[in-house]
This record gives C-alpha cells, sequence and structure tokens, in this order.
C-alpha cells in the first residue's frame, strides 16, 4: 500500500473524513479485515491509560511579592514540601512528597486541588538581597491567581511494567500496592492492548513534539522519559519488562480532576493518577499490525518483591489477558490479580481522543526528533555495600525429633549459641542457649516446648545495615539466613560487632 502522511491525515481531519478507532477497535477490525485492508482504511488508532505514575509534578509561578522575594527554603504548599531556588518565584512541587501533617495527602493531591480550583495555603522562606529584601511568606492562592501551572512529569506512560508477587512469610508495602505474604496476591499495572507505547512499540510515530491528550487537557511528549530502556526482551515486538518511557508537559489550567488524581498509597506514600492519550497515525502496514495486538499477546514478567534488591527473581512470564481473568496460577496454585491501573479510564480516554479528533479539535504533530535508542544503567555506588552472604557463618542444625541433652551437647562441643531446628531439611524453629537453661528450669526433654517457631531471618543478598537494624528490633542475637525455607548459614551480632570494629560498614 502507499505510505500515508501525517499531514495526509490531518486534512482529511480537517475535511471531517478521518476514519479514527481505538485500539480496542482495532484488534475486531484487523481480525476481520487483514491487516492491509484496516491499514488502508483506518487513519488514526487512539490509545489511553490511567495508571499511578510517581515521577510526576508541576512547575508553578506566583508572580512576584511586594517587596519581591526569592522563593529558596522551607518552600510548602498545603504543608507539602516544594522545591524552590528556582530564579525566585517558580516552585515545581513533587507528586510523591507528602504532607508534615498527614502521610495520606501530598503533592498529587495538591496538583488535584489546585485543577479543581481550591485556595492552597502558601509558606515560604527567602534569601535575602539587595533586589529580594522579603524573607518570608504566607499566602493563599488559586490556580487563576498564578502565571502559569505546567505540569511535567519526567517519567510518564511506561512501556510496560513488571507484575507484583511476595513470596516471603511477611506482607510487604510498596508501590505496586500491598503485597501479601506466600504469593497472596498479584498485582500489576498496564492498560495492556490499550497502552500507548504498546501500540507504537519501536516508536516510529511518538517522538519529542508529539501531541497528545494529558490529565484532560492537551500535552506534549518533550523527550524521552528518565530510565528510558529501549534494549530489552520482546515477545512479539512488545517489551516484557519496563522499556521506554516519556517525559510530558502540558497546561494544567485546561485539565480536570477526572483524569488527573492525588492518591495515598496504604503505607508507602503519595502519588498521582495520570491520564495519558496518544493518537497512533496508521502510516503503513507495520503499525496497522502493531495496533491490532491484543492482551493475549502481551506478555509482562511477574516479579517477586520480596527480595530487597535491585534484581529481583523472575516467577514466569503471564499475559494480560491472563492477569484480566482474575486469576493467575503460581506453583500450582490459583492466586488472585489486580491491577492498579483503570482500564475503564484507559477505555474512556481512548474514546474521548477519538470524539475530539472527530470533532477538529485535536490535530496530529509530526515528531521534530525521535526519541533515543538507550540502556537503562544502575546506579553508581563508590562504596561496595556489605551483603549477609559476604558474614554469615555456617548455621549447625538439629533435627526437630532431636532430645533437649542432645542440643545442649552440641552447642558445647560446637561452642555456639544457636541452633537451628529441621524437619525433613526445611526450617521449622530456632533454640538458643537460654532457651536450654530454660528446659532444665521446666524439666522437659521436648524440644518443642522451648523452641520459637516464628522464626526471624534474613536472606543471602540483604544488606547487612539492614540486617542489624532488625536484630536491634528484634531484640535478638543472631538470624538465621535462610532460601526458600532451607537454611544457608547464620549471621550473628558478633559478626557485625567485628565489621564495625574493622571499620568495615
Amino acid at each position: 500500500m502507499k505510505m500515508k502522511t501525517i499531514a495526509e491525515i490531518n486534512e482529511k481531519i480537517k475535511n471531517g473524513d478521518v476514519v479514527v478507532v481505538t485500539a480496542e477497535n482495532m484488534i475486531d477490525i484487523v481480525k476481520e479485515n487483514g491487516v492491509e485492508k484496516a491499514a488502508r482504511e483506518v487513519d488514526v488508532v487512539t490509545t489511553g491509560t490511567m495508571g499511578k505514575m510517581c515521577s510526576s509534578g508541576a512547575f508553578l509561578n506566583f508572580g512576584h511579592s511586594d517587596p519581591p522575594m526569592k522563593l529558596s527554603k522551607n518552600v510548602f504548599l498545603n504543608d507539602v514540601d516544594a522545591y524552590g531556588y528556582i530564579a525566585a518565584a517558580d516552585v515545581y512541587i513533587g507528586a510523591a512528597a507528602c504532607s508534615r501533617k498527614n502521610k495520606c495527602y501530598g503533592g498529587g493531591h495538591v496538583i488535584e486541588d489546585l485543577i479543581n480550583r481550591k485556595e492552597i495555603y502558601l509558606t515560604a522562606e527567602g534569601d535575602k538581597t539587595d533586589c529580594y529584601p522579603k524573607t518570608s511568606i504566607e499566602t493563599k492562592i488559586t490556580i487563576d491567581d498564578l502565571n502559569q501551572a505546567i505540569l511535567c512529569n519526567p517519567r510518564n506512560a511506561y512501556q510496560n511494567y513488571n507484575v507484583a508477587v511476595n513470596s516471603s512469610d511477611k506482607t510487604l508495602y510498596t508501590y505496586m500496592g500491598t503485597l501479601l505474604p506466600n504469593f497472596g496476591n498479584v498485582t500489576f499495572s498496564s492498560a495492556g492492548q490499550l497502552s500507548p507505547l504498546i501500540n507504537d512499540p519501536y516508536l516510529e510515530t511518538i517522538g519529542i513534539g508529539t501531541r497528545i491528550f494529558l490529565g484532560g487537557g492537551t500535552g506534549y511528549v518533550i523527550g524521552e522519559g528518565t530510565q528510558h530502556n529501549t534494549e530489552v526482551e520482546r515477545i512479539n515486538d512488545v517489551p516484557v519488562k519496563p522499556a521506554a518511557t516519556l517525559m510530558v508537559k502540558g497546561d494544567l489550567k485546561q485539565m480536570n480532576s477526572k483524569f488527573l488524581k492525588g492518591c495515598y498509597v496504604h503505607k508507602y506514600g503519595t502519588t498521582l493518577y495520570v491520564g495519558i492519550g496518544i493518537p497512533i497515525p496508521i502510516l503503513n502496514e507495520s503499525l496497522a499490525r502493531f495496533c491490532s495486538i491484543s492482551d493475549a499477546q502481551i506478555f509482562a514478567n511477574v516479579i517477586d518483591y520480596a527480595v530487597p534488591r535491585r534484581s529481583k527473581p523472575l516467577i514466569r512470564k503471564i499475559s494480560y489477558a491472563e492477569l484480566r481473568s482474575g486469576k493467575i496460577t503460581i506453583n500450582d496454585e490459583e492466586v488472585p490479580v489486580s491491577s492498579l491501573s483503570s482500564y475503564k479510564k484507559a477505555s474512556e480516554i481512548a474514546s474521548e481522543l477519538k470524539n475530539l479528533i472527530l470533532r477538529k479539535d485535536f490535530l496530529l504533530t509530526q515528531a521534530v526528533a525521535e526519541l533515543p535508542k538507550s540502556k537503562f544503567k544502575p546506579m553508581k555506588e563508590i562504596t561496595k555495600e556489605i551483603k549477609v552472604k559476604d558474614v554469615m557463618t555456617e548455621a549447625i542444625v538439629a533435627d526437630l525429633d532431636s532430645e533437649i541433652s542432645h542440643i545442649s551437647r552440641i552447642m558445647i562441643e560446637k561452642n555456639v549459641n544457636h541452633i537451628a531446628i529441621l524437619k525433613k531439611g526445611l526450617l521449622v524453629g530456632i533454640v538458643t542457649s537460654w532457651d536450654i537453661t530454660k528446659a532444665y528450669g521446666l524439666k522437659t526433654e521436648n524440644l518443642t516446648d522451648i523452641m520459637t517457631t516464628n522464626v526471624i531471618v534474613a536472606s543471602p543478598d540483604e544488606n547487612i545495615e539492614d540486617v542489624a537494624k532488625r536484630l536491634d528490633e528484634h531484640n535478638i542475637s543472631a538470624l538465621l539466613v535462610v532460601v526458600e525455607k532451607k537454611v544457608v548459614g547464620i549471621i550473628t551480632a558478633e559478626n557485625i560487632s567485628k565489621l564495625v570494629k574493622n571499620r568495615k560498614i
């Protein structure tokens, strides 16, 4: 087929004869008519997503006070910390900043309150200079008092993301929501077949200058987002892990809280739900094929968040069709699934963008530059982190059927104060020298009368400083090092004391 151009599609928009469908519609169109016919007949496919996008915030310009003041330190909006030191009258409020007084209220809520024309309480201090003599201010403002209110988000619209689970025996509170112990639940966050960057997996049409639907208003892609990563594994052309990202901006005064909402993630922190829609011009057959991808063809990595490391274990790969079924199988068990992003809102955004184009209120833009191809690098750390596996020693173990007198002899022979108790090779408890003393007082030889079954453990890849804090929190002198209930070592307060003495931590 003859290649289309964005200019030609814009002419069709102006003339009222453009063919626009949502990404959901495109799946059925390609299935019924084939890629070639769909590419000829469809001009634009609209996409949408609405999820928590923590790397978001807004630049606000308040104008100058009289006498003038340089907004710098201790800048707060509704008691939420904001960043000054941007010339004199500009401030940046980050979505993830939390209130000093209410942990459930943060920067995302300030942004939503601004959109809803609510009064915001501003306090700030300034560095006194000859041209900026004022040193403090307290005032109330609304968004209409601001010269500019610019939503400027460094990292939005992730091209796929991890699916989260928790293999540990304790509940975890994360940006992926509450993760229940022992694979008790699964969470994910993507619009899948509606997601903008999944429908243009090689970023053929999305680049610097692309006009987008942002928070209910019009926005633009201003560059690649932070942590942008194009060198990733793909299945059916789509990355299976966090990949490309977008940096976007838009006029906050045009937006509405239907598509931009502050939220609190339980025991994690505050953030902002951001609604983004991107039109994909169908310039060729490959774009028509990409935009017909369904949830059954899109896969993501299920990652174990119980491991407190940058690199976490991969449990399995899973399709979005399976995730949206509400249950998936892990270790031969059915586990309930919940989505942290709103598919309903994503569909609504795609439909709203379609209608804007059909009403001639939204023209497409040709990107002025492509987004770069790049690989995400980890942080450079100049001090080597000491891990548990670098320090742990061999753990002495005994069987659950052992008598206490036998355990006592082992402690004397091995000169240790802790014995791991196993049943069929798996950890079931721990006995200390204090427990042995207690046994003689109770006149018992039954191990289960004295051993601790709720064992506080560590994993080999944990930071030694985190383990030291755990020892202190629980007022204990040692932690067994465990992998999948198998004891691989022990770390004691004495081990850590030697490190401190040698100034290694």
